[in-house]
């Protein structure tokens, strides 16, 4: 069957699979960069000398090209990474199609010469957004030649010899995007291609269920640190948690609403985020002198958020000592890089106030069901020894589901959470 979607943006009559676009690559190709801008006019594609698919990511079809032009041109790519929003043969990866329009999106706003990162250069994007089906090409980052490093794997930050440096280069990152945006040098293109819509961010990961619930899954919580305890914290582990957390969970869900309207209330907290800016989603190199630097990959779900929201996604995978000992220290070079460059100068009790309620409203929305997700694809989890144990990498869902729910409960009870809530309600939001 031969599927296509019509561009919304560039009009081109765009394959919607790998092997809708296997069947004439060099023309599409052509006629898709040239009307992105990417190829010149007088130019083409004459062969497409690799065509792999790519089975990786959680979400649509991917497929690796070679590729040879009629004639060379400065700064194009002929190694080429295509991304499609659909996976028609897996329904599960194929829900999340609407995340390519954001890359797509964002591909375009990485064209202006004052884009602060390195991310993969576009050739193409468009996105129909009436059928979900859009198209990313873009450069093919060379893990593990010449001076970019090999892809560093989700959830094996641990056996990195130095974490702190690739942490401090990805939260850079970051805080360059938003100081970026806050001095204008993105305008008025990031209003145009990302409007910010407060009502709408306010609403954005809901907390689905009410108290009755909420107590439910703190109980089912607590049974199952009682009943697995190599595999958590001694925070985790103590009796006295799940308690803690019911009480304090109880009181965010009740002022929930004053807690949304908090994120956003000060302009100066809201900006264009990665919503996963994890150490697989980047890439990194060194320049002679040794100096670490990364770009960042897979955009899916960018949009403008609180800061500390899109700080969270980024941390969110450390491993749990080193974001222990780490957090306030990262925390703290966030607001340095920011006001470094040209963003706003913010206090570190309130940064650390934003990233609190951050995260209890991200966790409580995302990860308060972590017993019923594990037993249902790993009910020999009892087997496991310790939260890094073989058993664990047979399923990269329960891996990385038990990593970041177990730091999110772990800051929890180490921050606590619900002082921070009565921080912010003493503050009159």
């Amino acid at each position: 069957m031969n599927r296509t979607a019509t561009g919304d943006t560039t009009g081109i009559l765009m394959p919607a699979s790998a092997e809708d676009l296997r069947a004439a690559p060099e023309q599409f190709l052509t006629r898709a960069m040239q009307a992105y801008g990417t190829l010149s006019a007088d130019n083409r594609v004459v062969s497409a000398d690799r065509f792999e698919i790519f089975a990786g990511g959680n979400s649509g079809q991917k497929a690796l090209l070679d590729v040879t032009y009629a004639r060379a041109e400065a700064g194009l790519p002929r190694r080429l990474f295509a991304k499609f929003s659909r996976d028609f043969a897996d329904p599960f990866r194929d829900r999340r199609r609407a995340e390519l329009d954001g890359e797509v999106r964002l591909a375009a706003l990485s064209r202006l010469p004052a884009f602060p990162l390195a991310v993969p250069r576009a050739v193409f994007g468009d996105f129909e957004a009436k059928s979900g089906t859009g198209l990313l090409i873009t450069e093919r980052i060379a893990f593990g030649e010449g001076a970019i490093e090999p892809l560093h794997e989700k959830c094996m930050d641990h056996l990195l010899p130095d974490p702190l440096a690739y942490y401090r280069v990805l939260v850079s990152a970051q805080a360059r995007l938003a100081a970026a945006q806050h001095r204008g040098a993105l305008s008025p293109e990031v209003e145009a291609l990302f409007p910010y819509d407060r009502e709408a961010a306010q609403a954005d990961l809901p907390i689905a269920y009410g108290p009755e619930e909420l107590r439910a899954k703190v109980a089912a919580l607590g049974t199952f640190l009682a009943q697995h305890p190599q595999l958590f914290p001694e925070t985790l582990t103590d009796p006295a948690f799940p308690a803690r957390l019911e009480a304090e969970a109880l009181a965010i869900l009740q002022h929930e609403g004053a807690v949304r309207r908090f994120f956003h209330a000060d302009p100066r907290f809201v900006a264009l985020c990665h919503w996963n800016a994890n150490i697989d989603n980047a890439w990194f190199w060194r320049e002679s002198g040794g100096t670490l630097h990364c770009g960042l990959l897979d955009w899916g779900m960018v949009r403008p958020m609180n800061l500390a929201t899109g700080l969270w996604g980024g941390l969110s995978a450390s491993p749990i000592r080193f974001l222990q000992a780490e957090l306030d220290g990262l925390l703290d070079h966030y607001r340095s890089e920011l006001a470094a460059h040209g963003g706003p100068d913010l206090t570190a009790g309130l940064l650390d106030l934003h990233f609190d309620l951050s995260l209890a409203i991200t966790g409580l929305a995302l990860m308060m069901d972590l017993p019923a997700l594990i037993t249902a694809r790993m009910p020999d989890i009892g087997h496991a020894q310790g939260p890094f144990d073989p058993l664990l990498r047979r399923d990269k869902v329960v891996e990385g589901f038990l990593l970041v729910s177990t730091n999110f409960l772990h800051l929890w009870a180490l921050r606590g959470f619900g002082g921070s809530l009565q921080r912010m309600l003493a503050m009159g939001s």
